[in-house]
């Protein structure tokens, strides 16, 4: 075998047909595109056309809602915390926020917050001001001595519109 003498296997590359090259080609003409008509044309995409038939997207049931600009929260669990408080990452005399778990390398950014998860065991007494928490990890964080600061719920407020008094016949 010389270096002259290697070639691709047989069928592996397949020259590209060139359309509308003359009648003896097999492609000239309307170039495979049959004849005149909307897909004969350039630039035609008909996504989801079923020949008038109710389009399958369009057939199927619509559920839910999904919000256009989300809150994204970053999720941090207990035994998160207590490896970095034990690694000496995070001071438990300092309150513990989104810009002290960044720089304790719990979390890579804080995003719009930080939501506080129950997983795992908290022993150190630690202050935390947080976007949010679950039921379990107050309760754990309480029981380990700390307080957690949550922002308080933004109420709705309903307006008051008074009703035209009845008039007396």
């Amino acid at each position: 075998m010389k270096l002259h003498e290697i070639r691709d296997n047989e069928g592996a590359h397949k020259r590209r047909m060139r359309v509308g090259r003359g009648i003896g080609s097999g492609k000239g003409k309307t170039s495979g595109r049959g004849v005149k008509g909307q897909k004969a044309r350039t630039g035609v995409s008909l996504h989801a056309f079923e020949g008038g038939q109710m389009p399958l997207f369009r057939r199927l049931p619509k559920r839910g809602f999904k919000p256009i600009n989300p809150v994204k929260l970053v999720e941090v669990n207990l035994w998160q915390l207590q490896e970095a408080v034990d690694a000496g990452r995070l001071d438990p005399k300092q309150p513990v926020d989104g810009a002290a778990l960044v720089a304790a390398r719990v979390i890579r950014r804080a995003r719009d917050g930080v939501r506080l998860l129950g997983e795992g065991e908290l022993k150190a007494k630690l202050a935390l001001k947080l976007a949010g928490a679950s039921t379990k990890a107050k309760a754990a964080v309480e029981a380990a001595g700390g307080s957690i600061e949550l922002p308080k719920p933004v109420e709705k407020v309903k307006k008051m519109v008074k009703k035209p008094a009845k008039a007396k016949a």
